[in-house]
């Protein structure tokens, strides 16, 4: 580095020498300043506020707490998440058959409010409950006393119990959960109450029609009697659904599905575009 400044101002002295140069122009020149430096210069400059001290935050271990970032793109899911996350995409995507895609027909807020209230009053009993009758019952049979009790009106539940009640006509409104897996299960079971003139209905989801009769899950219930002062209600509520579900023949010929990701919607709006430009350039020459 020495020896190239050196052989510089050799060349420089020269051109001294002939003339092409003056003293003056080898002088250092002064160092050009940078923008950044005075930015911080300026900032330097600036009164600082004595009431508000900046305090720069630290992230190290046992300092400041870490912001919440959105990490679902990173975390890990079960596989069983996996696969629920895509059959749902998929039933979006591919063009689902009338017959299953009724099942996503469900009742709105205030209608299964109302079949909830109406099938809580006959949920059957509990363990405890059925204990106490049984106890009460032995008790009266020891004392040689008649005993006062009368049929239970109850919810019937269970799959194949419910299809013969469907079958023999003695189920007055069957209510079948809309999220069954494998759906094969009950796929037939809404065509049959068409066809026996039974008034049906589909509802979210299993864990609410299991709770109704003390299960974990229920695929279906069904009401085979109803109590005279209930008779009004369920009246109303038999006459709207067969409006909804049994009379509707719109249910049989819906295809569900057939819906586009957002980057397919995307290029199907760009071209929708560029033809409609094409048309209007056509059109003004």
């Amino acid at each position: 580095m020495t020896n190239v400044l050196y052989y510089i101002n050799i060349i420089q002295f020269k051109k001294i020498l002939n003339g092409n140069q003056s003293i003056v122009n080898l002088q250092p020149k002064a160092p050009k300043t940078s923008k950044a430096k005075k930015l911080q210069k300026k900032v330097a400059d600036r009164k600082k506020n004595p009431l508000f001290v900046k305090d720069a935050k630290n992230f190290r271990i046992g300092n400041d707490v870490q912001p919440k970032r959105d990490l679902s793109r990173y975390v890990r899911w079960p596989r069983y998440i996996l696969l629920h996350r895509q059959k749902k995409i998929l039933l979006q995507r591919i063009k689902v058959p009338a017959a299953i895609h009724q099942f996503s027909r469900t009742l709105d807020k205030n209608q299964s409010s109302k079949v909830l209230t109406l099938l809580k009053k006959y949920s059957p009993e509990t363990k405890t409950e059925k204990k106490q009758r049984l106890t009460k019952l032995a008790e009266q049979k020891a004392q040689a006393q008649k005993s006062d009790q009368k049929k239970v009106q109850v919810l019937k539940f269970g799959l194949n119990h419910v299809t013969t009640l469907v079958e023999t006509k003695k189920a007055k409104l069957v209510v079948i959960a809309y999220d069954v897996d494998p759906i094969e299960l009950v796929v037939w079971l809404p065509q049959l109450c068409r066809r026996q003139e039974v008034p049906f209905c589909f509802i979210k989801n299993k864990a609410r029609l299991g709770s109704l009769v003390h299960q974990k899950t229920a695929t279906c219930v069904a009401l085979t009697e109803v109590r005279k002062e209930d008779q009004a209600e369920f009246d109303n509520l038999a006459r709207d659904l067969r409006q909804h579900y049994n009379e509707n023949h719109e249910l049989l010929r819906t295809i569900g599905g057939g819906q586009v990701g957002i980057k397919s919607r995307h290029q199907q709006e760009a071209l929708k575009k560029a033809l409609e430009l094409e048309e209007l350039k056509k059109t003004s020459q």
